[in-house]
């Protein structure tokens, strides 16, 4: 009787409790007529907002500021730069929160800048600023000395040139973009306040074609002076050809990419004129070429005045590898000249053929050292003293899409060896 009665209570509420939703279900249904409240609907999400750097109406603007361009609540979706001068290239923030211009601004130039950002619901806001950059009371100009699409040797550097004297030298170097061939790993260094070199780490890869864009338009070289212009020019590093010419072997190797091709006698120059150390590059050439000594005045003893063939130049003093048909019997085992490099014709002949401007040409063992600024003497420095030489002490990573400044300290080491694809450090010191 207790179970039944159990089971009897345990039917009777669950019966009550059908009963109960059956209750709720009318009410339910009595209320269907009734106004139900809307579903709850997604807040708007605001629009991004957009800041344009300068801002519109702003003049005599100082051109290396550059353009920035910076979204709040979104992205930067595009921009656009309208003027009459050069154009104007940037880079967005990995972000994409904010755009900046890649290099300074032209001088004297109205610019429109058009930005349109987005935000995460997809709508999309533009803003357009409109500016003038200042026109300089002082300009200067740039000059290179490699010709367009000329050919050099594998030691060549980049000479630049300014007619002014240049102080906020970073910048410079900054507004330099190389693009090479083949990966090049060196950095620019100033020989003084009006010439900029740019020399790789070891020499040139071979056949290298090499193109420079200094963007220096707007770039302030010295308080209130500023690049009159942009510079461009594609030139071609050619094939290896290297000389080392010992003054006490009396021997001079000629390495032709990378092998050496020939091993000839020379006489170099005698006591008193001795042919300095270093490691130098040809500059000029002519056949012949008029040469008389710089101590000894016409008419005294030991004055000559000869027409030199196959003359190749390696010093502003005068030093040259030239033919000298008078010193045969010498060459090999005496050193008789005036400073120069005798070879015999024939030999003279065939570097003066295969020489092209920035060849390296080295001596070796002369108790003379070699006078820096003494010809193109940039590879009588290390790596470290050009890094030294460097206002920004930046290393360069040049390729074919560009260059980029980097740490020395995050550069590979170089697998370069002397003579065929590097020289040695301080190779201009007296022996």
């Amino acid at each position: 009787m207790q179970q039944e009665s159990g089971v009897a209570r345990r039917w009777h509420g669950w019966t009550a409790g059908v009963a109960a939703m059956a209750v709720v279900g009318l009410l339910a249904t009595g209320c269907a007529d009734k106004e139900v409240p809307a579903a709850a609907t997604k807040p708007l999400v605001p629009a991004a907002q957009l800041s344009i750097s300068p801002a519109t109406g702003s003049q005599n603007v100082v051109p290396g500021s550059g353009i920035t361009v910076t979204a709040s609540g979104g992205k930067v979706k595009d921009v656009v730069v309208q003027n009459s001068g050069d154009t104007v290239v940037g880079t967005l923030s990995p972000d994409g929160t904010s755009w900046k211009s890649n290099w300074a601004l032209n001088t004297a130039k109205s610019y429109t800048v058009t930005a349109t950002a987005v935000n995460s619901a997809g709508k999309t806001v533009t803003q357009t600023s409109t500016f003038t950059t200042l026109k300089p009371a002082h300009t200067f100009d740039t000059q290179i000395a490699e010709s367009s699409h000329g050919t050099y040797g594998v030691g060549m550097p980049i000479q630049l040139s300014f007619d002014r004297a240049i102080t906020n030298r970073a910048a410079v170097e900054k507004a330099m973009q190389l693009t090479t061939s083949q990966p090049v790993v060196g950095a620019w260094y100033w020989i003084d306040s009006q010439h900029l070199d740019f020399r790789p780490r070891d020499y040139w890869p071979a056949n290298t074609q090499v193109s420079l864009n200094a963007h220096l338009n707007g770039v302030a070289g010295a308080n209130g002076v500023y690049a009159a212009g942009n510079l461009s020019q594609t030139f071609t590093i050619g094939r290896s050809l290297i000389v080392v010419a010992s003054t006490r072997t009396h021997r001079m190797k000629v390495y032709k990419d990378g092998k050496l091709a020939y091993n000839w006698a020379i006489s170099t120059g005698k006591s008193g004129h001795d042919t300095p150390n270093g490691t130098y590059l040809t500059i000029d050439k002519g056949n012949p070429v008029e040469m008389r000594p710089a101590d000894i005045k016409k008419g005294q003893p030991g004055y000559y005045d000869l027409k030199v063939p196959w003359s190749v130049r390696f010093t502003w003093a005068g030093d040259y590898l030239h033919d000298a048909y008078w010193s045969v019997d010498q060459q090999g085992s005496e050193n008789v000249s005036h400073g120069c490099v005798n070879m015999a014709p024939a030999n003279a002949e065939s570097y003066y053929k295969m020489e092209i401007p920035g060849d390296p040409v080295t001596i070796t063992d002369s108790p003379l050292g070699g006078e820096p600024g003494d010809g193109w003497t940039d590879w009588f420095l290390g790596w470290s003293d050009v890094l030294g030489k460097s206002a920004t002490h930046q290393a360069v990573q040049a390729g074919s899409t560009g260059s980029q400044f980097v740490d020395p300290a995050t550069l590979a080491a170089t697998s370069a060896s002397s003579p065929t694809t590097t020289t040695f450090v301080h190779n201009a010191k007296a022996s």
